[in-house]
């Protein structure tokens, strides 16, 4: 069998070369050049010696520098040039913006001894409001124990002896309040109201369980406040 194969392939051979037609292994590699062809100039700094590939016909005799990247075109050189330019033109306008702002008025304050102005629709820590003589506002109507969406305000109410409704129990879990502001514009008489005091934070949960006297001393506490927000806000509402 192994001889009938390599039979056919020497008939093959000097057929070929009958012809004129030599096999390329009948082709003798060139001996590379000592220096590299251009255009492909040597690496400066390659770690893998220099090697050249033979032709693979005999019409193919330039030789390829394997080890070095062909060098960019002039197109590229163009795209590299306008991204540098790109670049520095940012990077220049990125400092001149900063040395703007550092001669301009600092935009922060020195919280808690500085604070910013805060708006009239503020809606802060929740207060019961009085009437000037004294008299509560509250006529425990609740309409905002039935409106607040978080089910935070808890109402009960007696009748006095002169037939008006008045609150014996008001509270405001303040940890299930949402602000959304719903009771106090609710409320007919504006007894409910949120101030504008945000400052009242706790260590303990209990001290977020508002009582009557506790909001009833919060509006005392920030009645001229929310007597100025109320009257700012009023074509509003």
């Amino acid at each position: 069998m192994w001889r009938r194969f390599t039979k056919d392939l020497w008939q093959k051979v000097s057929k070929a070369e009958s012809f004129g037609v030599k096999s390329e292994s009948s082709f003798s590699c060139p001996i590379p050049p000592s220096k590299p062809v251009p255009p492909y100039p040597p690496p400066s700094c390659s770690p893998v010696p220099p090697f050249y590939c033979c032709p693979r016909t005999k019409y193919d005799v330039n030789f390829i520098y394997i080890n070095d990247v062909p060098p960019p075109s002039a197109l590229g050189d163009v795209f590299d040039r306008i991204a540098q330019s790109i670049f520095w033109l940012e990077l220049a306008r990125g400092f001149a913006v900063t040395l703007g702002h550092i001669f301009k008025e600092p935009a922060t304050i020195n919280y808690p001894f500085e604070k910013g102005p805060l708006s009239p629709r503020f809606r802060g820590e929740h207060a019961l409001r009085r009437y000037p003589s004294g008299e509560e506002r509250c006529i425990a109507c609740k309409l905002c124990e039935a409106i607040c969406p978080a089910q935070a305000i808890t109402i009960e109410a007696e009748e006095r002896s002169d037939g008006s409704r008045r609150a014996t129990r008001y509270d405001i879990d303040m940890s299930k309040c949402i602000f959304c502001g719903f009771c106090q514009d609710a409320c007919p008489v504006d007894a409910i109201v949120e101030g504008p005091n945000f400052e009242y934070s706790t260590e303990t949960h209990e001290e977020l369980l508002y009582n009557k006297e506790k909001l009833l001393t919060n509006g005392d506490r920030w009645e001229p406040e929310i007597v100025s927000n109320i009257r700012d806000n009023h074509l509003y509402r």
